[in-house]
């Protein structure tokens, strides 16, 4: 299956659309990779939290909650650069999820770090049946109620 890649620097505590769905819904996607990493990597100290949602969030944050099904990839990403200490990063993506419709990427900073954050998603591409379809359609109604 063909791999889509998405990448891109935004302010923290805001977030990115990343426009994925057709007029009739029958491409299907799954994350495969999620990566966040500060555009001033070695300088000052961050905490990073990356999520990828299925449904927009205004109140974007620093906290992961995996009960949240909205929720489909959230990143850890640390880089001490001022304490001396070699950066490092965790992602924990959610793989059984097929979604047909567009993704919101969001970034926080644990410690109110104010530097923009860059971001690499790759998605593996899949062609939906109509049930397969009718089914993700479904599961981003759900979450936007």
């Amino acid at each position: 299956m063909p791999i889509k890649t998405f990448r891109g620097m935004i302010p923290l505590d805001t977030e990115n659309t990343i426009p994925l769905s057709t007029n009739n819904g029958a491409t299907g996607y799954r994350i495969i990779k999620f990566q966040i990493m500060s555009n001033t990597p070695g300088e000052g100290n961050h905490e990073l939290i990356g999520k990828i949602r299925s449904t927009p969030d205004p109140n974007i944050n620093a906290k992961v909650d995996f009960n949240d099904t909205a929720v489909l990839a959230a990143c850890y990403h640390t880089d001490l650069g001022n304490l001396g200490t070699a950066a490092t990063s965790d992602s924990i993506i959610i793989d059984s999820e097929v979604f047909n419709q567009d993704i919101y990427v969001q970034i926080a900073d644990a410690t109110s770090a104010t530097v923009p954050c860059n971001y690499y998603i790759e998605l593996e591409q899949m062609d939906l049946n109509m049930d397969e379809t009718t089914v993700a359609t479904l599961k981003n109604i759900r979450n936007t109620q």
